[in-house]
């Protein structure tokens, strides 16, 4: 995973980090890494959460600007 778009997409929906944590499930803090790239490979699951909450596709977000399916 190469440069994710997760802060990109969260500040265009008007979310705080903390908000798109709480609807996604997961920590502030592991959210904040994951924005970073200091933490890498979140599950499928965890991918399919913050896709469907930013209402994108998980390719969009995660990967290569979006090309994979």
């Amino acid at each position: 995973m190469y440069g994710n778009k997760i802060r990109k997409y969260r500040i265009e929906k008007g979310l705080k980090m903390e908000e798109l944590a709480k609807k996604v499930g997961i920590s502030t803090g592991y959210l904040c890494h994951l924005e970073k790239g200091t933490r890498q490979n979140p599950s499928t699951k965890i991918m399919e959460k913050i896709a469907k909450t930013l209402e994108k596709k998980v390719a969009e977000i995660f990967f290569c600007g979006g090309d994979y399916k």
